[in-house]
């Protein structure tokens, strides 16, 4: 890959990025991955560079087009550079991806099962198909009769196209594009044969059909390429006054479908004509990324690849652990009014956060609850409590974020439910996006109000605390929740800006907090006392927190990073980082929980967070951190965070080369996220 991709100071985003999505290419790669979840890896490998396309690439054509270089934005590189050289290096991960792609195939052949393709079916499967094919494919397909006389409809963005030549005997060619249905299983389970299991995409499936879609015309020769476009995913709002917020954003949710297209990727193997055929209707220009790929596209599909019921190809399932002291079968609210819990997903059981709000739900005392909701889940018992609530008598409020990106829809779904049953909705703050993952609820005690509640890291969503880790304070701290009180009244009456006296909210304080806290770190190291920082978070971007960062390394405060994602940050240089070593974790589950952690001359300051150390979690969020005063919590998080440091397994040391080197040493093998498994296991045992 691109060895050089900083300026000294500070790597660029957009680059930085695709080096984190080739750490997640490197586990598709990995033979000691179980060999169903390396094409699992894959599709969300895929998945990923749809997304960046969508935003970050298109962000940068913007900043192209609008003739600026936005070189100080883009960390030294002008934006019509960096656009050459992600198409490079994006050309260079899917040849790679390929081949990763075809060693997968092969260990799959080696399991009996086989991917076949329409030169590969036999008169088992011929029947079976052309039968599937009449009852369910045909009458689900979308088929495009192309014309220079008539122009090109519009085409669906992450949607996957087989883009048709046919050849007539007077040499006349027709093009044609045939949608491949997303309502269908990509992958179609063939009949097995002995042990042996037969899968065959939906794109072959479509080719072997091929005489059955176009039967009604005379062609000499038929051919089929798979193509997708990728639109610029930014939400454009009009201004229209008579239309509440949530037609707004939903109105811009539809509009997206038709923003300009920012990446065409398409089969290498597609002749040329064709080919320019395609780019002259679409208008697709130089300026945007022209890709040529494999035979099949939207490979994000693979993170659904059935598993034909071999859980030997696939990660060991683990029980979620209950919380040491904490019941699910008895009052949540006793228990947290003694002392404060952690709960870390998925290796705990969320049922925690359901049952805190099941039990809000039900309890006469209680009398007020607010949330706020980032993403919810398909079928969401965090939303289906909080109606519970509402209709129980309960004054509910749900500040409900209808700009998360990509699941506007699903928000948009849920509050309009709410609003029915009577959920007082907040739709943020204008100008801020409200990130903050937290809840309070007012409970009357002795004829006062007592609060309980919960601050996360994470989203309240069922689905991915399955697979992302996270942390949940679940606390009855006064001293705390009438701060997160604050924060709501902040939301109703965003023109006053509130004092908070114990967490730390952006975008007013985060800045000047943490940095008071890094100050503090460099007084100390040079008084001669003990000075650390530990952090984890997903990515790192600001350059006034690395450069602050760089200030307490040139002091001499030795810093441990952990981070996920992007990393702007250059570690590990003489007189300006050389006390700074970063880390990457990318394994079974997606890296999630966000830390900080400050020595305090041995009386360490820690705090879990909603917040990434970038502009817009600083700047233009709304963005909760909030301290850990249990001691024993404390030291839980210490010890959690000493885990994944040590990790010599999964672990990949981040450098100014950003060469993704997986750490090694001569330790003892330790793979953090099963240790950590087994450490809350163990403390369960004792």
């Amino acid at each position: 890959m691109v060895s050089d991709i900083s300026n000294n100071t500070y790597i660029n985003r957009e680059l930085s990025w695709l080096q984190f999505n080739e750490r997640v290419l490197q586990e598709a790669e990995d033979e000691t991955v179980p060999l169903i979840e390396r094409l699992r890896f894959l599709g969300i490998f895929s998945n990923n560079l749809d997304e960046f396309f969508k935003v970050r690439y298109a962000t940068v054509k913007r900043i192209d087009q609008a003739g600026k270089t936005g070189k100080s934005e883009l960390g030294g590189i002008s934006a019509s550079e960096l656009l050459e050289i992600i198409t490079l290096i994006v050309i260079k991960q899917q040849s790679d991806s390929l081949d990763i792609l075809a060693n997968i195939h092969k260990c799959l052949e080696d399991e009996n099962i086989h991917i076949v393709n329409e030169t590969q079916i036999d008169e088992l499967h011929h029947n079976f198909i052309k039968n599937y094919f009449i009852q369910y494919v045909s009458p689900a397909l979308v088929t495009i009769i192309l014309s220079d006389m008539v122009k090109l409809p519009t085409l669906k963005d992450h949607a996957a196209y087989l883009a048709v030549k046919m050849v007539f005997p007077n040499h006349h060619r027709q093009f044609a594009l045939i949608e491949i249905p997303k309502t269908m299983d990509r992958f179609v389970v063939l009949p097995k044969k002995g042990d042996n299991h037969y899968i065959i995409m939906l794109d072959d499936l479509l080719r072997y059909c091929l005489d059955d879609i176009f039967n009604i015309f005379d062609y000499q020769s038929i051919s089929a390429h798979m193509i997708k476009i990728t639109r610029d995913g930014e939400l454009d709002f009009e201004s229209d006054l008579s239309k509440s917020f949530i037609e707004k954003i939903s109105d811009s949710v539809k509009h997206r479908q038709i923003g300009e297209p920012v990446r065409f990727v398409y089969d290498k193997t597609i002749d040329g004509e064709t080919l320019s055929f395609l780019l002259t209707m679409m208008g697709i220009d130089s300026k945007d990324s022209v890709i040529p790929g494999g035979r099949y596209h939207n490979r994000r599909d693979y993170m659904d690849f059935p598993s034909l019921g071999r859980t030997d190809l696939l990660y060991e399932k683990i029980k979620p652990l209950s919380v040491k002291g904490l019941s699910l079968e008895a009052s949540i609210f006793n228990n947290i009014s003694k002392k404060d819990y952690l709960l870390h997903t998925p290796y705990q059981t969320f049922s925690y956060v359901v049952k805190f709000l099941r039990e809000a739900a039900l309890d006469p005392k209680v009398k007020t609850i607010k949330i706020t909701i980032y993403r919810l889940a398909q079928i969401s018992h965090v939303a289906s409590s909080l109606i519970n609530a509402a209709k129980n008598g309960k004054k509910v409020t749900v500040s409900i974020e209808l700009q998360a990106r990509f699941d506007e829809q699903a928000n948009i779904d849920y509050a309009e439910q709410m609003e029915t049953d009577g959920i007082n909705l907040l739709f943020g703050v204008k100008g801020l996006k409200v990130h903050s993952k937290m809840c309070v609820i007012e409970r009357e005690e002795n004829n006062k109000i007592k609060r309980y509640g919960f601050i996360s890291t994470g989203n309240f969503n069922e689905s991915t605390a399955t697979l992302y880790t996270d942390y949940t304070l679940f606390t009855a701290d006064q001293r705390i929740l009438r701060d997160v009180v604050k924060v709501f009244d902040f939301f109703e009456t965003n023109y006053k800006i509130y004092r908070y006296k114990h967490i730390i909210v952006s975008p007013h304080y985060t800045k000047s907090k943490i940095f008071k806290l890094i100050d503090n770190e460099i007084h100390n190291v040079k008084n001669g006392k003990p000075a650390f920082i530990k952090i984890k978070l997903n990515s790192i971007s600001s350059y006034m927190m690395i450069d602050k960062l760089y200030e307490a390394s040139r002091a001499g405060v030795k810093i441990q990073m952990i981070i996920r994602g992007i990393c702007c940050l250059v570690p590990g240089v003489k007189g300006m980082s050389e006390n700074i070593e970063v880390i990457s974790i990318v394994d079974k589950f997606l890296e999630h929980t966000r830390l900080l952690v400050f020595c305090n001359n041995d009386d360490p300051k820690v705090y879990i967070s909603s917040a990434d150390w970038m502009s817009r979690n600083i700047e233009n969020r709304v963005e909760v951190t909030c301290p850990i005063y249990d001691a024993d919590i404390k030291k839980e998080l210490l010890h959690v965070f000493d885990i994944s440091w040590n990790d010599n397994v999964k672990a990949r040391l981040l450098s100014h080369t950003q060469e993704n080197k997986y750490r090694r040493n001569d330790l003892p093998k330790i793979r953090s996220q099963f240790a950590i498994y087994d450490y809350y296991a163990k403390k369960l045992q004792n």
